[in-house]
């Protein structure tokens, strides 16, 4: 018999076998990477997530525990395990075709060129080109190539990909526990996915702990420790510590519109301008601030119903799979109701950890929990609903929001991109709201007819007149109009300082009026507005156009650096596999080359102005909470409250919060841009600016002052005194 099996390997198969020249030459498909500007993952494409890195970089607990499962005597063998291969060759030729005794060069073997048919034939070429590996490569060559090249689940190649899809961890920081888990996937990536079967692959980690201790590789301490280790699955798309779905996908879309399909598979790195202290900061924002809002409005009732066996096996599979179908977002968590009272609710979510609510946790649907709620919006045993985990240990009863939101900030001198949030959650709606959404900017428009106005002779002191207002067909081109103020209610003669602060509509109207619309249309362009989405007519007054959060970062970044334009970037530097820089950015800077498109004494007059705004006007709670007097703003309310935005700055950072439905509805009757997307600016703020010392203004020579406020004499001889009726 053993006669004839050497026959046929060196008469039949030797002749055929691959030439083994890819390992020797190894350079697999590596994917597009992109980074945050301090060197954070933050994107990965590629049909292989693979991070290719040499074996000395590969911690000594990863390599022991897959040693440890796969093939422990991997470093004493010559590539074949001979009892164990005659063991199989036996079972396959009685028809059980049973795999078993590929030790981890075999694998490497039939990962490169074989198919994964269970045959006799094939189990010979696997030999054979074992034995061809060993007599070419080296030990550590040929697991440094296995631990780069197995498929591990997840469209995970190789254990660094593994580390970063499955605990969101770069390689060299892995547990114990954690290495344990990695490298039972190998036997059956699917079987074994923490993903989709922790209970399974906590079992499979369990005994490949339990072989790393019996081979000597752990301390019976480090073996008891590991085992109850809690560990924190994340997942395909949620393996990046830092949320920034949106900005990687911009960066993605402009690669491959570029460079096709080869971008997917060259290991290019892309380093972006975005920060990811300012980008968590601003993930973060954009996530409370429309929890908060959807926490003050009706409840819409439970995700989906499933039934609740008797039986507990069948009864978990039946949670298991419901939670598979609802997965969680961030820290949006869905859970399967197991009891509902009229004051108190137990819930599993996906954990296995049943959580009780009772109180104020359930005060967002205390209506549904009673006998006469409607059926759709019932808790009852076997609803499907989500839990916001407000503090550690502490859940609320929430749900997916409907309301939309948008933030992004960038660096006022040079363009960078430092956050940008596209919406509530990428992985839910990859409509990104920053670039794509075009929406009313309301009030928060007005600072660019004020600067208009600032060219036309008029001045912060000029006295415009607070009052009701009704202007013709004639005027208008369709019908008459009489506009309002927020608040129905009419001040009379004020200044414009106070107006502007105060956002007083039919002082904008007047205004307007007095500069000529198609005058206005002209002006703001130079803030990089499309003259075409805002029509010549009053209402442009009142922000009745269109623009997109990142036209309002670029529009506001010339109020902020003292009248230049930027032009926002995002991708900061491409690298090549093999460290050649591809591309780096060389962005117009405010001082160098950046074009001047405002006077510098109509910027430094309209910065007086808005920062009055955050000091006594709509927007004067950021000076209180973030205890800075440089900061500056304006808040946007639309027409029955359809979008809210607050639009703001320090001299270095412009920030853009917007919120609103995707299908413009009301937001409700109260809620305006300072309710809603100013603390969303604050909060980011809070971290942007930390330590960042405040910076004051000089003014510019061509700037007076007349009764305690600036005003630019060139324009307005007399200082702007004058009164509009």
């Amino acid at each position: 018999m053993f006669t004839l099996l050497l026959g046929y390997a060196f008469l039949i198969a030797k002749p055929n076998l691959p030439k083994i020249s890819a390992l020797v030459d190894y350079n697999p498909k590596t994917p597009l990477r992109i980074y945050t500007a301090d060197k954070v993952l933050i994107g990965e494409f590629g049909e292989e997530r693979r991070k290719v890195i040499p074996l000395n970089e590969i911690p000594v607990i990863m390599r022991n525990a897959v040693i440890a499962t796969e093939d422990d005597r991997f470093y004493s063998h010559g590539g074949v395990d001979y009892i164990g291969v005659l063991r199989a060759g036996v079972a396959n030729l009685r028809g059980h075709l049973a795999q078993g005794a590929s030790t981890i060069t075999m694998q490497v073997a039939r990962n490169f060129f074989l198919s994964n048919e269970k045959t006799f034939s094939r189990k010979i070429y696997e030999i054979l080109l074992a034995w061809e590996i060993e007599s070419e490569l080296s030990k550590d060559k040929i697991l440094e190539i296995y631990m780069n090249q197995i498929f591990l689940g997840q469209r995970a190649f190789g254990f660094a990909s593994a580390a970063q899809i499955y605990f969101g961890i770069n390689l060299k920081d892995i547990s114990i526990a954690q290495a344990a888990m990695l490298a039972g996937l190998p036997k059956a990536p699917s079987a074994y996915n923490p993903v989709t079967n922790y209970r399974r692959a906590k079992i499979r980690q369990e005994y490949i702990l339990q072989r790393m201790y019996e081979l000597g590789y752990i301390t019976q301490e480090q073996y008891l420790k590991a085992k109850t280790e809690e560990l924190h699955i994340r997942g395909l798309g949620n393996e990046f510590s830092t949320r920034a779905d949106f900005p990687a996908e911009m960066v993605r879309q402009l690669l491959f519109s570029q460079y096709g399909e080869a971008i997917y598979s060259q290991g290019i790195d892309v380093y972006t301008t975005i920060l990811k202290a300012d980008q968590d900061a601003a993930y973060k924002a954009v996530r409370r601030g429309i929890f908060e809002y959807d926490l003050r409005h009706a409840y819409r009732g439970p995700e989906g119903f499933i039934n609740l066996p008797e039986d507990p096996v069948k009864r978990q599979r039946a949670i298991d799979e419901a939670l598979l179908a609802y997965p969680q977002l961030d820290d949006l968590q869905s859970g399967v109701v197991l009891e509902a009272k009229s004051k108190e609710m137990q819930v599993m979510i996906s954990t296995g950890d049943v959580i009780t609510l009772k109180g104020d946790s359930l005060r967002l649907a205390s209506a549904s929990l009673t006998d006469n709620a409607q059926p759709k919006k019932r808790l009852r045993p076997g609803a499907v609903v989500r839990l916001l985990e407000v503090e550690s240990g502490v859940w609320k009863l929430a749900q997916l929001p409907q309301v939309e939101a948008a933030f992004v900030s960038v660096n006022a001198d040079n363009g960078a991109i430092l956050s940008l949030v596209g919406g509530f959650d990428f992985r839910r709606n990859q409509f990104n709201h920053v670039t794509q959404a075009l929406r009313q900017p309301g009030s928060s428009f007005k600072p660019f007819i004020y600067s208009a106005a600032m060219e036309k002779g008029f001045s912060p002191s000029t006295m415009v007149n607070d009052a009701p207002l009704s202007i013709g067909s004639m005027e208008t081109g369709s019908s008459s109009w009489e506009p309002k103020n927020y608040d129905g209610k009419y001040d009379g003669m004020m200044r414009l300082r106070t107006a502007l602060a105060k956002s007083k509509n039919l002082v904008s109207v007047r205004l307007i009026r007095a500069i000529g619309p198609s005058y206005a249309q002209d002006f703001i362009q130079r803030f990089g507005f499309d003259p075409e989405k805002h029509p010549p007519y009053l209402t442009m007054a009142l922000g009745a156009g269109s623009v997109t959060p990142l036209q309002m970062a670029t529009a506001y970044s010339v109020f902020a650096n003292g009248g230049y334009r930027i032009d926002p970037y995002l991708i900061e530097k491409m690298v090549d596999s093999k460290g050649n820089v591809l591309f780096e950015a060389k962005p117009v800077r405010v001082g160098e080359d950046a074009p001047r498109v405002l006077d510098a004494r109509t910027a430094f007059v309209m910065d007086s102005m808005l920062q009055e705004v955050t000091k006594t006007g709509t927007a004067a709670s950021a000076r209180a909470k973030l205890g800075r007097s440089d900061i500056a703003g304006k808040t946007g309310t639309t027409n029955d409250s359809h979008d809210a935005w607050f639009a703001g700055y320090n001299p270095k950072v412009v920030a853009i919060a917007w919120i609103g439905f995707d299908k413009p509805e009301s937001l409700g009757d109260h809620e305006t841009g300072g309710g809603l997307a100013l603390p969303m600016w604050i909060s980011y703020m809070g971290t942007a600016l930390k330590g960042v010392p405040q910076i004051s203004r000089e003014a510019p020579a061509g700037v007076s002052q007349l009764d305690g406020d600036w005003y630019i004499p060139e324009f307005a001889p007399n200082g702007g005194v004058r009164e509009l009726q």
